[in-house]
């Protein structure tokens, strides 16, 4: 009886984001897919091995499983290394490094991090969950990082930008919560038009945090807006605490056109890095056509419950930008009423 509970829940529950419910419970099966997927294997097995009288219901039951299990394969495979990744053609015409990561507020490994920036030697640093400690710690590396963007918080939301280069256009925006903040940007480029940068660490839905997903849809649907009115490269990077095959990031990537290097190439899973059977990919990096990725590293673990991520951009040579794509009535009226809904949400 305990065997067909379990089979009925993990038959039932990969689909709950599909009802579009912004509550944590029913956003939460998104999160977990691949560990519902290794977990629907395992009950697959169990009931071909246990049961003896197969019943109507019985084949029911076996039909289900493997359907949805399928179903769950169809949303993540294109996000694994075993998808076939198209690899860019184009010659680098420059490139920008960055490294970003959540630090957590309370890991006080701050050498550790250093450790990674130093490693990696990229070109921007972008820390979240960083407050006034991580930026007293951090600021040995203002040697090499001379131009910063801080904002301590103690809310478990600050944010930090260290560049080698100064930064054009820099902005801090609250743009749903108050207390949330966003770096905006222009990296220059030498000869090409600077690539534009959001750097985004949206709230998660959760029964600690926000009880639904509205503030954190709201605020990718209004960054895709935003990026839609740009004729120049761009880059959105952070902390999203949205896996990439839900509803409203893959809504983002076709507002935006943008491309997710990490299709073809792995998971990449950011969270949890103390526990390897319970991790998401929840760091993100986004990006235009007109710009690729050309190497893509998860950082080692430094006290965080985040790993960061390092990643090497590159401007395509003679590329035009892209134009945006288009978008139906349907479309459209989701995107603003995600916007509304978070927007009202406060």
């Amino acid at each position: 009886m305990v065997l067909y509970i379990l089979i009925i829940f993990f038959i039932i529950s990969p689909f709950f984001p599909a009802t579009r419910n912004p509550h944590w419970f029913f956003r939460t099966a998104d999160f977990v897919r691949l560990q519902s997927l290794f977990i629907q294997f395992i009950l697959l097995a169990l009931f071909l091995y246990f049961e003896v009288n197969y019943t109507i219901f019985s084949w029911i039951l076996v039909v289900a499983l493997v359907t949805t299990t399928f179903y769950q394969l169809y949303k993540v495979f294109p996000y694994s290394s075993l998808f076939p990744r198209t690899r860019s053609q184009a010659a680098s015409d420059g490139q920008v490094s960055i490294l970003a990561g959540n630090v957590l507020q309370t890991n006080s490994c701050y050498p550790d991090f250093v450790d990674e920036v130093k490693r990696f030697d990229p070109d921007l640093v972008l820390t979240m969950e960083s407050n006034s400690a991580w930026e007293n710690s951090l600021s040995e590396i203002e040697n090499d990082y001379p131009f910063t963007v801080k904002v301590p918080l103690e809310n478990f939301y600050g944010m930090h930008l260290y560049s080698k280069k100064k930064l054009d256009n820099v902005e801090v925006r609250y743009q749903i919560e108050d207390d949330k903040p966003s770096i905006f940007f222009d990296f220059p480029m030498k000869g090409n038009l600077p690539i534009f940068f959001c750097c985004l660490h949206p709230a998660p839905p959760s029964p600690t945090e926000n009880e639904t997903s509205k503030e954190r849809d709201a605020e990718l649907m209004l960054t895709g807006k935003q990026i839609r009115d740009l004729d120049k490269p761009t880059v959105v990077c952070g902390d999203m605490n949205d896996v990439v095959w839900s509803r409203t990031t893959r809504l983002f990537k076709k507002m935006t056109g943008m491309i997710d290097p990490r299709v073809g190439r792995g998971f990449f899973s950011t969270y949890h890095a103390g526990y390897f059977f319970l991790r998401f990919p929840l760091d993100h990096l986004f990006h235009t056509r007109d710009l690729y990725v050309g190497k893509m590293v998860r950082s080692k673990n430094f006290g965080s419950d985040h790993f960061a991520m390092y990643y090497e951009i590159h401007h395509k040579k003679k590329v035009e930008t892209p134009k945006n794509p288009k978008l139906n009535g349907d479309d459209k009226e989701e995107i603003e009423e995600l916007i509304e809904n978070g927007k009202d949400n406060q």
